[in-house]
């Protein structure tokens, strides 16, 4: 009787090299020499010198890398954890009522993924600017105390670009929910109503448990999102005002090319990585835990 394919276990190996081989050049070369890299002081031009764990350990006591850091992880709350909320509420709206034109809208809910985010910063950069379009709707209501130049705001910065990232990353989620919800079978919903169960108890007892796998995925793809954020805030702020918008990724482009700290940029890029992958693992078990 002939094997089954992949028997013996080397020649499933030898299926899986030509793919681990471009992974290999592409990912983990690159990663493996930024590593390197970050051990060095070195400006990208002359030799560098052995710094060790230097670079490493600027990160958790230099003020401004500490604060790029933490400005991540509020934007994190702007990708993440708002579209979450609004998605579900939209998804299970849209999952319920019948709505003429749905596939149009969700056409236009996920238009925002298919713009290039330096056109959608250019866009809100105007959208906030002085005597941007915010502005004007704020002075025609009436509420002209409210105006500012928000981008240049040290208070209100951060959460201006948080607020794009909001409204960026809504229409992925929705539509990633909607997908999983319309694969629930209705069923569940006649069975819950059977026991007495209102909308809020319906969503809370049958949706949600049903679409932790479609959170699982959002929340991944938006944190990566959240905490690689580099054009949006390069196009918009610059970093500004001051350090108030500074974000990791941005460093490392303002470390390697402004500054010449190459060793630096690289040790920024690394600690970035572990993070997403850290934070990427943990959402993904929590899942793969609750499902199971």
């Amino acid at each position: 009787m002939a094997a089954p394919p992949g028997e013996p276990r080397r020649v499933a190996y030898l299926y899986l090299l030509p793919a681990f081989a471009v992974y290999a050049v592409f990912l983990l070369y690159p990663i493996g020499r930024a590593v390197q890299i970050s051990l060095y002081d070195w400006d990208g031009l002359s030799l560098g010198t052995w710094a060790g764990l230097d670079n490493y350990v600027a990160i958790v006591a230099d003020e401004g890398l500490r604060a790029a850091f933490a400005h991540a992880l509020v934007l994190i709350v702007f990708y993440a954890a708002a579209p979450l909320v609004i998605g579900l509420a939209l998804a299970a709206i849209l999952n319920h009522a019948k709505v003429r034109g749905l596939g149009f809208f969700r056409t236009v809910v996920f238009l925002p993924q298919v713009i290039a985010m330096v056109v959608v910063a250019v866009a809100w950069r105007r959208v906030y600017a002085p005597d941007g379009s915010l502005n004007a709707l704020l002075g025609a209501l009436g509420l002209d105390a409210l105006t500012r130049g928000w981008l240049g705001d040290y208070t209100f910065a951060l959460p201006a670009v948080g607020v794009v990232g909001t409204w960026f990353e809504t229409g992925l989620v929705t539509v990633l929910l909607l997908a999983g919800m319309s694969r629930i079978p209705l069923s569940l919903y006649e069975a819950a109503r059977l026991d007495g169960a209102g909308a809020v108890r319906e969503f809370f007892a049958v949706t949600l448990p049903s679409v932790r796998a479609e959170i699982a995925v959002a929340l991944t793809l938006t944190v990566i999102a959240a905490l690689r954020t580099f054009d949006l805030v390069y196009v918009t702020t610059r970093g500004g005002p001051g350090d108030s918008t500074s974000v990791p990724s941005y460093e490392v482009y303002h470390r390697a090319f402004g500054l010449g700290q190459v060793g630096s940029a690289a040790a920024i890029g690394v600690t970035l990585t572990v993070v997403i992958f850290v934070i990427s693992f943990g959402i993904n078990r929590f899942a793969d835990r609750r499902t199971s």
